[in-house]
């Protein structure tokens, strides 16, 4: 038997925030309980690091794109390793194998008529990197991510997308399960398919951070063919081995976020089809988890690190948050009390308390820690057998259909049952009477086998604290931690050898605790902003360090006078204004970063000095053909240079 669950690859971000290891966490809770389950699993992850976005970051940065992407994926690795996840298989989009994978691909899609050159005039949003059409705006922003789209005009080569539009509909409608939960196949079919689909842009010759298309070395493929493929190339789709790819796909769950569900439903699965490939048996599209209402977003500075919080309470508790306070495919509200409430209530009070009190018990009432063989049973223990059992059916069967906060519901169904039957069998009440021994040492079997299984049951979620229990019972990591070993009651030797370990989950004083997290938080936030007026500052040294210069050097410098005849904001920047200006006969455009100084209202009609001479430079995909002079005060605000007198566009500065 084998399982293929995938991730997204994900974007390498400078930091990863506690909403991406939502996703990731859920695909390594099912990957571990396929394993347990006796199949032969594989589980991918990775990160997708092609596309226009991360270009202009390392342009930023003045480093070369993979020299900036390869300081943050020991990052990524680092965070999943600290999560606890194991996966079998990390890719990377400029590893060798895919490029050459994402290139065939192409070619052959290519040769077969699916894909053919024309000309892209549209709206793309680059942070996302996804083409719009018109009405597929909302409010005329991107309907991801509500940001800016910038108009595009270039040759491109196009995927015949709108040629698997019925076979789609077709495939979903005959296949319920492959787009879940409901609302994702509703929102998919509703929107998208039903009302038209258009050819797909799949190339870019405006910058150049991809795979080059080999019969085409103008064009790069467009970052979400060459994202989507990694899915396969990872497998060894096309290549000289592809024992991987013949044994695993298709996928048996692809898990996404619910703004990539249309790439993952639409264009993954046309891709597939053309290609003459089966399709994944199922995508499943999660919500998110959100602070105070809005997804978490490192632009918005609502974040929350992860490694902050399992430096504070573990892996295994903030594994097991994750998963059982959001209702797997809605969205979810994140915040520090919530996540102390749910380690104080459930970890605690119940798993641990179970823990600690069962141990502690049997150490207290019986020499060395060891229950005699002769046992008796009472009026509770048929009841609580019974609905054990029965919540390992109904978690695994939840399990099956990523229910994966209502197994681990079932799970402490069974924890809350068994602290129940401590006090209805009060086994301080029985250990009084010697007469009582064999019926107190029932009481304590019941409890060591149901927390045996419960061990057991927990491991795919919070795989660091089944050891802790079974040290404290006396287990060992084999038959008796099993997973077939949980469907009957009883195979825990009778002679169980108790030895209490510190407490797996200590209660925590959640006043005190918010007001050191809101420490943290405010720490980090202050040392931040320390670090920018650091960096600041020593702008601001270095640029107050000038040497002399002789006449011959200004002469150098063009100055002549301009006047803006026009101006807007640029796309997906606070910063800057883009401007043409009318220079004596000509007129030139230049990107200034004045927009907090200035509006484009405000600008128009301006005489101002600008430098003429400057080599011209790419700023946001605008080419800016001069520098625009101003004047910075103490405080670092601009004010435009500009002549005292009327002076036409055009005269030199001298």
């Amino acid at each position: 038997m084998t399982y293929y669950i995938t991730t997204p690859i994900y974007y390498p971000s400078d930091k990863l925030h506690i909403g991406h290891s939502y996703t990731t966490v859920a695909a390594d809770a099912m990957a571990r309980y396929k394993r347990l389950r006796g199949y032969d699993v594989m589980f991918l992850t990775g990160t997708d690091e092609h596309g226009q976005k991360l270009e202009r970051r390392a342009i930023e940065e003045g480093v070369t794109p993979i020299q900036f992407i390869d300081r943050i994926v020991d990052g990524i690795k680092n965070l999943w390793t600290t999560m606890d996840i194991s996966y079998d298989k990390f890719i990377r989009t400029t590893d060798k194998e895919h490029v050459k994978a994402v290139q065939k691909i192409f070619k052959r899609l290519y040769e077969q008529g699916d894909i053919y050159k024309s000309e892209y005039v549209g709206l793309y949003c680059t942070p996302c990197e996804s083409f719009f059409t018109d009405h597929q705006l909302v409010d005329g922003k991107c309907p991801d991510c509500s940001r800016d789209v910038e108009e595009v005009k270039e040759e491109s080569y196009f995927f015949r997308l709108s040629k698997y539009q019925e076979a789609l509909i077709k495939h979903i409608e005959e296949n319920p399960d492959f787009i879940q939960p409901q609302s994702r196949q509703n929102e998919m079919l509703n929107n998208f398919l039903r009302p038209g689909l258009e050819d797909l842009c799949v190339s870019r010759t405006s910058f150049k951070w991809g795979i080059p298309v080999t019969f085409d070395d103008k064009h790069i493929v467009y970052v979400w063919l060459d994202a989507l493929s990694n899915y396969i190339s990872a497998l060894g789709f096309m290549s000289d081995d592809d024992t991987l790819y013949k044994k695993f796909w298709p996928a048996n769950v692809q898990l996404v976020g619910k703004e990539i569900v249309r790439f993952h439903t639409i264009i993954w699965p046309a891709m597939l089809l053309a290609l003459g490939e089966p399709l994944p048996k199922q995508v499943f599209g999660h919500g998110w988890l959100v602070i105070d209402g809005g997804k978490m977003s490192k632009s918005k500075g609502n974040v929350v690190d992860p490694t902050v919080l399992v430096e504070r309470y573990g892996s295994d508790a903030i594994r097991y948050f994750l998963l059982r306070e959001v209702a797997f495919g809605q969205d979810g509200n994140f915040t520090n009390e919530a996540l102390i409430t749910r380690i104080n209530a459930d970890l605690a009070n119940d798993l641990g308390n179970l823990t600690s009190r069962t141990v502690a018990m049997i150490e207290k009432y019986f020499d060395d820690g060891i229950l005699p063989v002769i046992q008796e049973t009472n009026e509770f223990d048929e009841s609580v057998q019974a609905l054990i059992i029965d919540n390992v059916t109904k978690m695994e069967q939840n399990m099956d259909q990523l229910f994966l906060n209502s197994a681990l519901e079932n799970i402490w169904l069974i924890i809350r049952r068994l602290n129940k039957y401590i006090d209805e069998t009060m086994p301080w009440i029985l250990a009084k009477d010697v007469a009582n021994r064999a019926k107190l040492a029932g009481v304590l079997y019941t409890l060591s086998e149901g927390l045996r299984i419960v061990s057991i049951m927990i491991e795919p979620f919070m795989p660091r604290t089944p050891d802790k229990i079974w040290a404290q019972l006396g287990i060992e990591r084999g038959e008796l931690t099993a997973w077939d070993s949980i469907h009957s009651f009883g195979m825990l030797p009778r002679d169980v050898q108790a030895k209490k370990g510190e407490n797996i989950f200590p209660r925590i004083d959640i006043k005190k605790e918010l007001a050191e997290l809101d420490f943290v938080e405010t720490k980090d936030n202050k040392t931040n902003k320390e670090d920018k007026i650091s960096k600041e500052d020593k702008i601001s040294k270095d640029a107050s360090i000038v040497e002399n210069i002789t006449i011959e050097d200004f002469s150098k410098v063009q100055l002549k006078v301009g006047e803006v005849i026009k101006c807007e904001k640029v796309t997906k920047t606070d910063k800057l204004l883009v401007s043409t200006i009318k220079i004596g006969a000509q007129t030139r455009t230049i990107v200034s970063g004045i927009a907090k100084y200035y509006t484009p209202e405000e600008f128009v009609g301006k005489k101002v000095v600008v430098v003429t001479n400057l080599k011209p430079v790419k700023l946001r995909g605008i080419v800016s053909e001069g520098m625009v002079l101003c004047a910075s005060d103490d405080n670092g605000d601009l004010v435009a240079v500009g002549p005292l007198g009327e002076m036409v566009a055009g005269a030199i500065v001298k």
